[in-house]
């Protein structure tokens, strides 16, 4: 996308919040729905990922010989306001638990973020990293409606897309604003002609219910979830619908549920603009030269050098395609996720400014779900239909300019970037659902929340945040001195040793802990 955009949430008015509730008293077809719940999944061996899951060969089996992934697709309805209606296949992946039977505590499904990611490929690329957890727990993830294998959304084809990803995200005069909003419109009538059909029911309250849907067929009484970024916005608002059925839930590289979109993108162009400074700072404390600039802050004044000058003379890039100033920003951005990519993000620009913008357009290419054969993931129609039936605010043009100042404040370097893209969602088929999720959920199991000091996606103080929405005694906060999106993958023994406790013990450990 030309802009990473802020993962939100929503909580429509609807019949009923919980499941048992909708099948009791949503309207006709409870004779359907009770078949839904009551339905056998096939588990296989995994194919290939699709495409829109983003290619590549089939999961690997598990090392050691410890088993093998296996599929399956769980029926669920695409309107959850009728649930005697037309129905939708959502991907399922599983693993299961390694230890003994007698030891098993049931299933712990996995929402990796985005929105728009496909857990079913995730979860097999990072199986290995919840070994430990895998031993009294089925690992289970899937793709939520309207990504990869789940009905999934579709707008541009491969040519338009890669043509609306270059284009230029901060405009300078009228002629490329009309250029930004002409790109957007095309973008999003693409959506309504080819996925009219899903995008109304692709709201993060439609997702949580098939959470809990996925919760009974899999035969677990509760619901035991690990939720990374958008996916623990995902968690939250399944905790307000469904709160007597939360289990052990872990959230990791949180959402603040209480910020609308522009307050989130603001937040984000604060969180990034930190990640570049703790960047440009690691850069230059290094025992040899930083080979990107002589002090923290010649290293950021090089790259708004950088970004001007590809403003006006794009380099080149992965051939055909140029290295432009937004795929070059999309680059950096996705270097920032963490600190283990800092590395790459020192070698894009060391080879930029020699006049190759190979590895910065590798990084944005990743960001945006493009593979190496041009073809591309669902991630961003996803991401942005999502986005769109969440968020209620409309931006115009004219409200960016006016908050231009306070996200030029923010970050000198991304505060535009991001401004622009609030006004993503302008003209969408579907209306928007709500300002901002409601995740307070009075009554439910303490839910372990995740802050990362140094996260630049989902800023640190969205932690505490939730778990205050949350309510008290459900949020428990735990902290993370650190650098990156998330926690619990940064290998940190604190983390990791709090989790575990937590989810394979029930040991709920202090609100306020801190690990670094």
């Amino acid at each position: 996308m030309p802009r990473p955009f802020r993962p939100r949430a929503a909580v429509p008015a609807v019949c009923a919040v919980l499941l048992s509730a909708l099948l009791a008293g949503c309207g006709e077809g409870d004779d359907q729905a009770e078949d839904l719940t009551g339905q056998r999944l096939d588990w296989k061996d995994c194919p290939a990922p699709s495409q829109e899951q983003g290619g590549g060969p089939a999961p690997s089996p598990l090392p050691g010989g410890r088993g093998e992934w296996s599929c399956a697709t769980m029926k669920a309805p695409l309107d959850w306001d009728d649930p005697a209606g037309d129905t939708i296949g959502i991907a399922l992946i599983r693993a299961r638990a390694s230890g003994p039977a007698s030891e098993r505590i049931g299933s712990l499904i996995f929402n990796f973020g985005g929105p728009g990611g496909s857990g079913v490929t995730t979860l097999p690329a990072f199986g290995e990293d919840y070994a430990t957890l895998r031993t009294r727990y089925d690992l289970v993830s899937f793709d939520p409606r309207g990504v990869g294998r789940s009905a999934p959304v579709t707008c541009l084809d491969d040519r338009r897309l890669d043509a609306y990803l270059q284009q230029d995200a901060t405009p300078d005069d009228a002629a490329e604003r009309t250029e930004l909003l002409d790109g957007t419109e095309e973008f999003n009538a693409a959506c309504e002609k080819n996925s009219a059909r899903v995008l109304p029911h692709v709201r993060t309250t439609d997702a949580a219910r098939d959470l809990d849907l996925m919760r009974q067929v899999l035969g677990d009484d509760r619901l035991h979830y690990f939720g990374v970024s958008y996916g623990t916005e995902l968690g939250g608002v399944y905790a307000h619908l469904f709160p007597e059925k939360v289990g052990r839930a872990v959230f990791d590289a949180v959402v603040d549920p209480t910020e609308n979109a522009e307050q989130g993108s603001l937040g984000q162009a604060r969180g990034f603009q930190l990640a570049l400074d703790n960047y440009a700072e690691d850069c230059v404390s290094k025992a040899e030269e930083c080979p990107v600039g002589d002090s923290a802050q010649d290293v950021k004044d090089r790259i708004a050098t950088l970004l001007k000058d590809l403003d006006r003379t794009p380099l080149p890039g992965v051939f055909p395609r140029e290295l432009t100033q937004t795929a070059a920003t999309n680059g950096i951005v996705q270097a920032l996720y963490s600190e283990d990519f800092w590395k790459f993000l020192t070698d894009g620009l060391e080879r930029a400014y020699d006049g190759d913008g190979t590895i910065l357009m590798v990084l944005s290419d990743s960001m945006n779900g493009r593979g190496e054969n041009g073809e591309y993931s669902n991630l961003v129609p996803a991401n942005v239909a999502i986005n769109c039936a969440d968020d209620r605010p409309r931006y115009t043009p004219e409200d960016v300019e006016r908050r231009l100042p306070a996200f030029r404040a923010a970050s000198p370097l991304f505060g535009e970037y991001l401004a622009w893209g609030m006004t993503g969602c302008a003209d969408w088929a579907v209306p928007g659902a709500a300002e901002h999720p409601d995740v307070h959920a009075p009554g439910a199991a303490p839910i372990l929340v995740i802050g990362n000091t140094g996260d630049p996606a989902t800023p640190y103080e969205g932690a505490r945040r939730m778990a205050r929405a949350l309510g008290a005694g459900v949020g428990v906060e735990l902290t993370y001195k650190g650098q990156g999106h998330g926690a619990y993958n940064s290998g940190n023994a604190c983390v990791q040793d709090t989790v575990h406790r937590y989810l394979l013990d029930g040991a709920v450990p202090e609100d306020g802990k801190t690990c670094s």
